[in-house]
């Protein structure tokens, strides 16, 4: 038992069911929903509990942290973590949970509705009769039956989306890179690749998380490979779409019809979007349910006071299943695998069919299942924000990704370290690494080149040929742009041959920089790497 009488705080708004799940517990609430909007009294009396919940209003900055020495666990109603200081929290040794999977059905409703809403005009129709006009020819609607659905993520809600679809007649096509065969079989849509699915669907639906990979995936580019009158709908997340790029294919009949409920800059007062005829939005009521705020509400009392009471992890962002007993030898190399993973999540683009871990040494010793949690979660979180080192094994398992475990005793120079192989249809992608006394991941060989480099939470990844004068030039290319390199590491095969070069920034490589580094014909390829350290 973590604490005698555990104290959680409620911030904002939701349903008062939760004090009676937390009451069961012997857990003491106070129920305060518009703190959240007073963050000078919230400084103030945070530190009397051991429990923090709230949804999307209360802000839990570094300040807040800060001023949090009793707090344990932070309970977030919902799958968006950003009004959270995840580093700050993860310092502090405070464990932030989430509900990925409460308010699904709400969200893939809500986008079943949007749908139809725009195939039908509903909005402009409805607006137009009870100005007392009766123009029933100007609103000339198309049927969903027989029509192509083209989902881009097929995670929880995806899934569920094109179970309604199927329901209608449709037929329904995805992209996901992280969606197995035996998966796709069972969902009973179709893989295909990105620039299939923009030439062939009729409707357009967006289920993936916003990241460096996902970041304005519908723009002028894209809009030009898909068929004209094809219709859009984003109910998943602002950013996605170049907003200004679906105007004009609005405008200009490319694209028929859209539909959002989410929006790049919230809340949206002004937005180049508004106005337009064929267009249809909501303000962010996809997870807008009660049955919805029911279900998360519930959901986080549940693992907050599974947590507070019993010491067991569910759904936490920050941490995996791990033991108090195993926690301070296992944390470093937790951080170890969790690197690895997300290296090769963000250098692969192609679905992952079978992921190999070998442990070598003293790590193999250790709580595996951890590890592999760990690098799961790292592998798949470029692509789905959502996965945490708790579910992330069930979600490879559903994806069709197969596993392979290793472990072996010492057989090189070091104590011990973490070998990740990912194999896709094409290519086979690998990364080591380990962890010294400092206890900060360091990756020591990529892509069968050995090197040494400690990771960093701004990173540039290149290949390049082995020839004089390319370090010079990427060097020049740096200082000319203002970017200041903090450390640069750098491995080959042989003379001559392939090389790797991993450079740690100050700060995120700025927009539109990889491509002057692409102009480089000794450079194969470039990527910006993020990492959560």
């Amino acid at each position: 038992m973590l604490h005698k009488t555990p104290r959680v705080l409620i911030t904002d708004l939701l349903s008062e069911m939760v004090i009676d799940v937390f009451s069961k517990y012997g857990i003491h609430v106070d129920f305060q929903p518009d703190l959240g909007r007073k963050k000078e009294k919230l400084y103030k009396i945070i530190n009397s509990y051991d429990g923090l919940v709230i949804r999307s209003v209360t802000k839990v900055t570094e300040q807040l942290i800060d001023n949090a020495d009793n707090l344990k666990v932070i309970g977030r109603a919902g799958i968006g973590v950003d009004n959270i200081d995840l580093k700050s929290a993860s310092r502090q040794g405070i464990i932030v949970m989430n509900t990925p999977f409460g308010n699904s059905i709400t969200t893939a409703e809500h986008t079943i509705s949007m749908m139809m809403a725009v195939a039908r005009q509903i909005s402009a129709a409805d607006r137009s009769t009870q100005d007392g006009k009766w123009e029933k020819s100007r609103f000339m609607g198309v049927e969903v039956n027989g029509k192509v659905l083209g989902l881009i993520g097929c995670g929880n809600i995806g899934s569920i989306v094109a179970n309604r679809a199927i329901g209608m007649k449709m037929r329904v096509i995805v992209f996901d890179p992280f969606l197995g065969e035996e998966r796709a079989t069972q969902v009973g849509v179709e893989k295909v690749e990105l620039d299939r699915l923009l030439e062939r669907a009729d409707f357009i639906s967006l289920h993936t998380p916003l990241t460096s990979k996902t970041r304005n995936i519908i723009n002028a580019v894209t809009l030009s490979k898909m068929k004209r009158g094809v219709r859009i709908i984003n109910c998943a997340r602002g950013g996605l779409i170049v907003e200004a790029d679906l105007a004009n294919a609005l405008k200009n009949g490319m694209v028929a019809g859209a539909g959002i409920d989410v929006f790049e800059v919230e809340p949206a007062q002004d937005n180049v979007l508004f106005g337009i005829p064929n267009f249809v939005c909501t303000p962010h009521l996809g997870a807008a349910t009660m049955e919805a705020q029911d279900n998360v509400a519930l959901q986080v009392a549940e693992q907050m006071s599974a947590y507070l009471i019993r010491g067991s992890v569910t759904n936490a962002l920050n941490m995996p299943s791990i033991s108090a007993e195993e926690a301070p030898l296992l944390t470093p190399f937790v951080k170890l695998a969790e690197t690895l993973g997300s290296f090769l999540g963000q250098v692969t683009d192609e679905e992952v069919k079978q992921v190999k871990i070998l442990y070598d040494g003293h790590i193999a010793d250790l709580n595996t299942r951890a590890l592999n949690s760990a690098i799961l979660a790292g592998l798949m979180r470029p692509i789905m924000v959502e996965v945490n080192m708790v579910s992330a094994l069930i979600i490879a398992s559903e994806r069709g990704i197969r596993i392979t475990e290793i472990r072996r005793e010492k057989s090189g120079i070091f104590e011990g370290y973490i070998k990740l192989t990912v194999i896709t249809e094409t290519e086979t992608y690998s990364v080591a690494g380990t962890v010294f006394s400092d206890s900060n991941p360091r990756f020591i060989q990529i892509k069968g080149i050995n090197m040494e480099a400690e990771a960093g939470s701004h990173m540039l990844y290149a290949t390049n040929r082995d020839v004089p004068g390319i370090i010079g030039k990427i060097g020049s290319i740096f200082g000319e742009s203002g970017i200041n390199i903090a450390n640069f590491y750098l491995g080959r095969d042989k003379k001559g041959g392939n090389a790797i070069a991993l450079i740690e920034l100050d700060d995120k490589v700025p927009e539109g920089f990889l491509s002057i580094l692409r102009n480089i014909p000794e450079i194969d390829s470039t990527r910006a790497l993020e990492f959560d350290l």
